[in-house]
């Protein structure tokens, strides 16, 4: 099956890159989000990004008008995916939001069309059961911000056929992304996995008063040699989205060792969700989230 036409749904943080990365694959790609506030806002960043890449010579203004003619939004998603061949799903990291949005695409996608999920986390086990079509449905796990991060996490279900697994590949290498295929399910992947460990010890050592965590995060960018802190990574990647990862964790293990932290739901409580809100672990001031 040749893939001609992408649809993303979502367009929060990880969508609206991942659909610039298709158009500038050459994919006629269609961006849907349920908000229009939240087209707008994609459409705005991803200008104000592809301008920075041609004023620093990343791309040529030709290319970035090529990309953009095959881009298009839209808050349909039944207008979104009618004509996919592909889907790649990017909503909240909610497995029963998931579940509801994978059910309305298996009715309005066409039937030869891939669906895969952009899970951080969830394998696409639990959720491919509400579609009718589960050997094409697939992890395709993007990293934060995807027109940065070159690695994709393809990963396979039991059900998962190499047809799809081998046509995922094969988008991941024609959006100039590393595509990694994982061919048994286990949550969190490989990469969160390792990530959740360390930042689980890190909260830890927070939580017992070893160590502030702006010291944890100068030890880990010191002496390990890591790019930036666990606590900055968790402001740069959403304390909401670590909450989530954590309760989805916990609820498929019921190990207590999952359980979100105290101090990470108080943070969702008050709001304080890091870069996107201003504050996080550490306060930032508001402009919005693009890496260029």
């Amino acid at each position: 099956m040749t893939i001609q036409t992408i649809a993303v749904i979502g367009a929060g943080s990880m969508g609206h890159q991942i659909a610039m990365l298709c158009a500038l694959g050459g994919y006629a790609t269609k961006l849907q989000d349920i908000h229009e506030h939240a087209l707008t806002k994609a459409k705005a960043t991803l200008e104000d990004i592809m301008n920075k890449w041609v004023n620093k010579g990343k791309i040529t203004e030709e290319k970035k008008e090529a990309a953009f003619s095959r881009l298009s939004f839209t808050t349909s998603l039944e207008e979104a995916v009618k004509e996919a061949d592909f889907v790649i799903e990017a909503v909240v990291e909610k497995l029963d939001v998931k579940r509801e949005v994978f059910a309305q695409l298996d009715r309005f996608a066409p039937a030869h069309a891939i669906l895969a999920t952009n899970s951080s986390t969830i394998v696409n086990s639990l959720i491919a059961d509400v579609t009718n079509r589960t050997d094409k449905v697939i992890n395709m796990h993007f990293f934060f911000p995807p027109l940065v991060m070159d690695c994709i996490e393809v990963v396979m279900s039991e059900q998962t056929s190499d047809e799809t697994a081998h046509i995922t590949m094969d988008v991941c290498k024609q959006i100039n992304r590393t595509g990694v295929l994982l061919r048994r399910e286990i949550s969190g992947f490989v990469a969160n996995r390792i990530l959740g460990a360390l930042q689980r010890e890190a909260v830890a050592l927070y939580e017992k008063g070893i160590a502030d965590f702006k010291d944890i995060d100068l030890i880990c960018k010191k002496a390990l040699n890591h790019p930036i802190g666990p606590f900055e990574l968790m402001d740069l990647s959403g304390i909401d989205v670590v909450y989530y990862v954590m309760q989805q964790r916990y609820a498929e293990t019921g190990d207590p060792e999952d359980r979100p932290f105290a101090c990470i739901e108080e943070k969702v409580k008050q709001g304080h969700l890091g870069r996107k809100t201003g504050r996080g672990w550490y306060v930032y001031e508001k402009q919005p989230l693009n890496r260029s």
